[in-house]
């Protein structure tokens, strides 16, 4: 499951049943999350019950699956079960559990395999002459200047003087930036980029434009929309084809509204504020999809929209920690600026030196000395991968540059903090082990004290569907 697949099955997985019943009256949302949000076995289970015309025994759904992956099974079906789209009867001696698809998400489901209906949640193209003249070209261009512009706030935080000069996101988008804790803006300084913000940047585009989205959802309300419609629109997005013109006027009120922020975020393109038509760039056509919108993760801040999977890295670092980075990018400088003094420009290259001040600064903004050597070593020159090569395959970056970073964090901080949960008073030693064992598997155990039967764990959602498990039993 990617970075952005994870982003948005957290958020979905915290709501109500309720909602998920109007999410699922769209046939593009039950297909979006078919697509995206499951694992094959899940998507095994949900095509082997669409058609069934009365519920499956779990006894004949475990014949399915390899009794070495009675786990991942589990896994499936909890998935399944917390997005609301199967329903499992309660275990008990009389009868024996069974699983269908819910009332909701099934048919809606076939409704999006087969077709029919006139429900309009696939958007409806536009016969205007005007479609011919928006290339594929154009549209990627667009979105690459719209979502740069958002990057290169976040890295700079600049203000208002970008967008006197045309640049730079709107008004909206930067409290939304704000609201997220992405940046932070003070009263007498410009303020500056956090952790989290850092942290954005290193993901891929993808899961970029899911953090930015799900902010937009949970804001909704104070936008004066529903956000339940909001993310059914996204859903529908996701679906719709690159390079084709879809119309306006089919849309609700609701959606309508959407448009203009999404044309912020260069998601969609609408030529003039007269058009009748709306165009998807590939930032919304990639949304329900593992494609990548406009750069892999390797490919880190490289704004190009085409080739750029396959470009190379572009830092050197000497052992006196001395950098020299060939890009002429004012994304990537502004991005190396925030933990290195720079010290010389050129038309094709920059050069500057990793000293602590420089590290003491990116770490007042939340940057972490891991952050700073990931993104060193994603982006560093074929150079030295292929002295690293020579060497036997060693570390590519210099051992003592990478350990001086981290010394020079480890000088101002002594502690680390994981938020999650404490699980103790356990009604047996049996209970415990068996629970601790089961966090362990699943991934989510961060610590343990047998002694005192206590552990602590980052995610409690499978551990939870597991105690009630055990607790029916």
């Amino acid at each position: 499951m990617s970075v952005s697949t994870l982003a948005s099955f957290e958020y979905l997985e915290r709501l109500p049943g309720t909602t998920f019943r109007r999410l699922y009256q769209q046939p593009s949302t039950a297909l979006a999350i078919f697509r995206r949000m499951l694992p094959h076995l899940a998507k095994t289970f949900v095509m082997a019950l669409l058609y069934m015309s009365k519920p499956l025994p779990l006894t004949d759904l475990d014949l399915w699956v390899h009794p070495n992956s009675k786990r991942q099974r589990d896994e499936a079906l909890s998935l399944l079960s917390r997005l609301h789209i199967v329903t499992i009867t309660a275990h008990s001696k009389e009868t024996p559990q069974v699983v269908s698809l819910t009332k909701a998400f099934g048919p809606s489901l076939r409704l999006a395999l087969t077709g029919g209906g006139e429900h309009q949640s696939f958007g409806v193209p536009s016969s205007d002459s005007q479609t011919a003249s928006v290339s594929l070209g154009f549209l990627d261009e667009y979105a690459r200047t719209q979502w740069e512009g958002i990057l290169h706030y976040v890295v700079s935080n600049v203000g208002e003087g970008m967008r006197q000069a045309g640049e730079g996101p709107t008004v909206a988008v930067k409290q939304l930036l704000e609201a997220g804790k992405l940046v932070t803006r003070g009263k007498h300084h410009g303020g500056g980029i956090t952790q989290a913000g850092f942290s954005f940047l290193l993901q891929e585009v993808n899961a970029q434009v899911w953090t930015l989205l799900l902010l937009w959802i949970e804001n909704a309300e104070q936008m004066e929309m529903d956000s339940v419609e909001v993310l059914s629109f996204l859903f529908m997005l996701g679906s719709l084809e690159l390079g084709r013109g879809y119309s306006i006027a089919t849309l609700t009120n609701s959606q309508k509204k959407m448009l203009a922020h999404l044309v912020d975020f260069g998601l969609v393109y609408i030529p003039s504020q007269r058009s009748n038509q709306f165009f998807p760039t590939r930032l919304a056509t990639t949304l329900t999809s593992d494609a990548s919108a406009l750069r892999s993760v390797s490919a880190g801040f490289d704004a190009a929209l085409s080739g750029a999977a396959g470009q190379k890295g572009f830092i050197i670092i000497e052992t006196n920690y001395r950098l020299y980075a060939y890009t002429s990018s004012p994304l990537q400088i502004a991005v190396l600026a925030l933990f290195t003094k720079l010290t010389a420009r050129y038309p094709n290259m920059v050069a500057g030196r990793i000293t602590r001040d420089s590290i003491y600064g990116a770490i007042a903004h939340g940057i972490t000395s891991d952050q700073v050597i990931s993104y060193l070593s994603t982006h560093a020159h074929p150079q030295l991968h292929k002295s690293s090569a020579a060497h036997g395959g060693g570390p590519v970056l210099p051992p003592t540059v990478v350990d001086q970073i981290r010394l020079w964090q480890i000088e101002n901080e002594r502690m680390k903090a994981t938020p999650g949960f404490l699980f103790k008073d356990f009604e047996s030693q049996k209970d415990y082990l068996a629970c601790v064992k089961y966090a362990d598997e699943i991934g989510v155990l961060v610590w343990k004290n047998e002694a005192k039967g206590l552990f602590f764990v980052n995610k409690m959602e499978q551990l939870r569907d597991f105690i009630k498990s055990r607790k029916i039993k």
